[in-house]
């Protein structure tokens, strides 16, 4: 079934959206090959190394555009063995400056199409699931080991300050980063305690910060039979 579009060039020349996701990947696939300098063969052993055989003239095909299908098994093995990720391969942000997000729709940026595929930009009729959960709470993570690193260094500075004044202000600089790191820990349990309400299982804590909410030791009563 051919597709509508909203222009008004020549509908051969706007591929339909299955092909133009292929071919995508296929560019990208042959355009990280061959900055590797590696050759479709070269690329077929490496997948086949990782488990998951595809064969050279496959690859051919695909890079070609020959190819009728393909599976996301294959862009998941093409992109580990071209040591990138699958989005990287489906929507190459920076090489592909617009693509399509679905069938029937308007060319959007390629940056716009990846952050919404990820969940990373939400549309307004789609739910992203637990990821901004999950993106914030590694957000959290990374500030609280920031402030906690500066309030050590800042008790350092203190305990070996030279003058009154240097230890004052090594001590206010702890003060500060203390109360950074407790502000955004607050922050952290709620964000881990919305993710268990939507029946979700929060992401594990670095050691440094696995006392702030540690695991849950209850067991339920059928298991103490």
């Amino acid at each position: 079934m051919t597709q509508r579009r909203f222009d008004d060039e020549d509908e051969d020349d706007f591929p339909e959206w299955v092909d133009r996701i292929k071919n995508n990947v296929a560019s990208e696939v042959r355009r990280r090959r061959k900055e590797m300098r590696w050759s479709a063969q070269r690329l077929a052993e490496r997948c086949e190394e990782l488990g998951h055989p595809i064969p050279r003239n496959v690859i051919a095909n695909l890079e070609s555009g020959r190819r009728a299908n393909l599976p996301l098994v294959d862009v998941m093995v093409l992109a580990a063995a071209l040591h990138t990720s699958p989005i990287c391969l489906i929507f190459p942000v920076g090489y592909v400056e617009e693509t399509q997000e679905l069938p029937f729709q308007h060319l959007v940026p390629t940056w716009d199409a990846m952050r919404k595929f990820t969940g990373e930009e939400p549309g307004y009729d789609s739910d992203a699931g637990l990821i901004p959960d999950f993106n914030r709470h590694a957000s959290l993570v990374r500030t609280i080991e920031a402030a906690l690193n500066e309030a050590e260094r800042a008790d350092f500075a203190a305990k070996t300050a030279a003058t009154p004044a240097d230890r004052e202000e090594a001590e206010r600089r702890k003060a500060d980063y203390a109360k950074r790191a407790e502000g955004d820990t607050r922050q952290l349990l709620w964000v881990r305690e919305s993710i268990r309400d939507e029946g979700g299982t929060p992401p594990d804590l670095p050691p440094a910060l696995a006392a702030i909410d540690p695991p849950d030791d209850d067991t339920d009563e059928e298991d103490n039979i």
